[in-house]
């Protein structure tokens, strides 16, 4: 049999491209939370079958992004603050294990990167832009997993961000702010002074913040 005439991929990558694309609209708030997801709306917007886009919200209700209801049909699940808060511990102490591998083989192009990063993210909270500051806060990040080499991290990462980056997306700009890029700028510091554990620690704390800062917002009866 000739390998051209082998051609599965095609099907694979619509269901990916088909999961990316719902999980991104989820993450960014373009679908709201609590908004229903019709197989057969969406499968017509896409100009394909029900059955990619089936497999795709079942992969999205896993990962806790999508939920079923009673009737067989399906709505993007709610923003839950008790959930973020417990994500956002285990998300901290994920990235501070990284820093703590990562510290010690920063090289100065990496440490280059960082204060990119961080100029980028004090631009795009200046601009509004909550995207941009969002994705210049994850490169800044990025630095650390990146040189930690641990596939491991990333893999856990990328299984609990998405509960909260919904929540992130919609209060960075009003509760993190500038706050954030001043975090920023004491971890460079301490990067270049290898101060390696006051780096870990920085690290965890600019995560804990926001998750603290959530809880504060809470209180004052901004959210459910």
């Amino acid at each position: 049999m000739e390998k051209d005439m082998i051609k599965p991929i095609k099907r694979l990558s619509f269901r990916e491209e088909v999961y990316q694309t719902l999980k991104q609209s989820i993450i960014n708030l373009e679908l709201k939370p609590e908004e229903r997801l019709n197989d057969k709306e969406l499968a017509e917007k896409f100009g394909i079958s029900r059955t990619p886009v089936r497999e795709a919200l079942k992969r999205l209700e896993d990962e806790g992004l999508v939920e079923s209801l009673p009737g067989s049909s399906t709505r993007v699940a709610p923003l839950k603050l008790e959930e973020a808060k417990h994500a956002f511990t285990v998300v901290a102490a994920l990235h501070a294990l990284a820093a703590r591998l990562a510290t010690p083989l920063l090289k100065e192009t990496d440490i280059e990167e960082l204060e990119f990063s961080n100029k980028t993210l004090r631009l795009a909270i200046e601009n509004g832009d909550v995207i941009k500051a969002i994705e210049a806060d994850g490169t800044f990040h990025k630095v650390f997993l990146d040189s930690a080499a641990n596939p491991e991290i990333a893999l856990a990462l990328d299984r609990i961000v998405p509960k909260i980056q919904r929540l992130e997306i919609s209060q960075f700009i009003s509760l993190k702010g500038l706050k954030s890029v001043e975090q920023h700028d004491q971890i460079i510091s301490a990067c270049k002074n290898q101060e390696h554990e006051r780096v870990v620690r920085l690290v965890e704390e600019n995560w804990l913040s926001l998750g603290e800062l959530l809880t504060q917002a809470r209180s004052r009866g901004e959210f459910s």
